[in-house]
């Protein structure tokens, strides 16, 4: 008799940077040929996520009903991309009315299968789903695409505001002391701004003390770098907490962005043509821009230093993110010209094949916001990075990478700091030339690829921590409740 396959269901936020992840993962498991995958979200993310699954996936998907325009939204707002960031809250405080049609779906595939095992995936702001498997008898987990060290400081911020009850810029978390003094500068506006009664603390605390209901999580990180973070997990809510990461959409998967971007072909014959480690990569992920007179400063310190880069451009904070870029208006004047004449740089609009990039010798480092998917992109390959963080748990990555895992230097923080070009030439130097602290940086960087590829190893006499850790996630799901 043939075994019954165990069903997997996947609900992530409607954001790229989370679902991304998701599908990631949804395709991973997919290869271990004993499970049905079931991604749901909204009619508008099914749409894309269509297009994003290789052509004979068996993955399915699922349309959960949502009207944004019931909740003050405008119409057809399904995913963070289309919104300005302040409506963010009220697309997060909107997606908790899918609770019931999600327990009647979960509901509908109990019916359909019967006997079969069935586990939850959900997304860190779906907290409510916990509850939902609880009621109906389902192993359920919470998926973070995080590291774990980013996801315990943003956690134990919103639950503890500790920033409210000192005097000082400088505050320690009282329930994740490991982390060490965190700085004011170092708070994402929300939190920042936060007094315990504002929209996105209701939220939170909503939401966060929903995980106790979750059966455990799992993280799309490495223990060997982030054990500290995963512990923290353990420790505040008595669950496992599995690192089976990185889980990345492989080569030319997922979205090309919004427009724009660049033939692959042509950006890696461009990076055949410079020197190994010469080329600095300069992108802050799919939803993020600096403001003008920040991009001003770091085009002048691209021109400065010498150095070869490629620069994923888009209109400053301020404009329409979508909007044509004006080059003769936030770029030091000339800039575009010595750069074609020179050959010394590449200027990408919206997108560029970050992967393709990162894995080519010719590159030495990542400028990036810290987005944790970016981050693995990058250590998978060794590249070590200059963090410039902007928003959600980005401060606190940055923090681990450049405090305890010594592969990063932090180049600025935030959308509004003021940043100078001599500053930013420094940081690159540092990093670039035979420094002895950027000779050490881009060995531990190496490190660390070598510590992922050891997690992922996969092999009759070895298997790697990350492989570990997905039996166990995948066994405990099979092991409860049991019929």
């Amino acid at each position: 008799m043939a075994q019954r396959k165990q069903s997997i269901v996947l609900f992530p936020f409607m954001a790229q940077g989370h679902i991304i992840p998701f599908l990631a993962l949804a395709l991973h498991l997919e290869q271990r040929k004993n499970y049905n995958i079931t991604i749901i979200n909204t009619s508008l993310n099914i749409k894309k996520l269509r297009t994003s699954l290789p052509p004979h996936s068996s993955i399915n998907l699922l349309e959960i009903p949502f009207k944004s325009s019931d909740h003050g939204l405008p119409p057809n707002t399904e995913n963070t991309d289309v919104i300005p960031y302040n409506l963010v809250i009220r697309l997060l405080e909107a997606s908790t009315s899918m609770r019931p049609a999600f327990n009647k779906l979960i509901q509908n595939i109990i019916d359909q299968q019967q006997q079969q095992q069935l586990c939850i995936i959900a997304d860190i702001f779906f907290g409510w789903t916990a509850s939902v498997a609880k009621q109906l008898g389902v192993f359920h987990v919470i998926f973070s695409g995080c590291s774990g060290y980013g996801l315990a400081c943003y956690c134990s911020l919103w639950m503890n505001l500790p920033h409210r009850r000192v005097d000082s810029d400088h505050f320690s978390l009282p329930d994740f002391p490991e982390a060490r003094a965190i700085h004011r500068t170092q708070l994402p506006n929300n939190i920042s701004e936060a007094d315990g009664v504002d929209p996105w603390s209701l939220f939170q605390s909503k939401n966060l003390s929903e995980w106790v209901n979750s059966d455990g999580f799992l993280f799309n990180t490495v223990e060997d770098f982030d054990s500290v973070g995963l512990r923290y997990f353990t420790r505040k809510f008595g669950r496992p907490a599995w690192a089976i990461g990185p889980v990345l959409l492989s080569t030319g998967s997922g979205s090309r962005g919004k427009g724009g971007g660049i033939n692959p072909e042509l950006c890696h014959e461009w990076l055949n043509t410079k020197p190994s480690n010469s080329v600095l990569f300069v992108c802050f992920g799919s939803m993020n821009t600096i403001s003008a007179s920040q991009m001003m400063q770091l085009g002048m310190a691209l021109e400065r230093s010498g150095k070869n880069f490629i620069w994923v451009v888009r209109p400053p904070i301020g404009f329409d993110i979508n909007s044509e870029f004006r080059a003769e208006e936030w770029l030091p004047e000339g800039f575009m010209e010595k750069i074609k004449e020179s050959k010394r740089g590449l200027i990408v609009h919206d997108w560029a094949p970050q992967v393709e990039i990162l894995s080519h010798e010719a590159v030495s480092v990542f400028l990036s916001h810290c987005g944790w998917n970016s981050v693995l992109e990058s250590l998978s390959h060794g590249v070590p990075i200059l963090g410039w963080p902007m928003a959600a748990e980005q401060f606190f990555n940055c923090k681990l990478l450049e405090e305890e895992v010594g592969v990063c230097v932090e180049v600025a923080r935030g959308k509004s700091c003021e940043v100078k070009h001599e500053d930013i030439v420094a940081k690159i130097e540092l990093v670039m030339n035979e420094t002895e602290n950027g000779m050490k940086m881009r060995k531990k960087a190496g490190l660390v690829r070598d510590m992922i590829r050891n997690a992922l190893k996969d092999e009759d006499s070895f298997k790697g921590s990350s492989v570990r850790a997905m039996d166990e996630f995948l066994s405990a799901a099979a092991i409860a409740y049991c019929p």
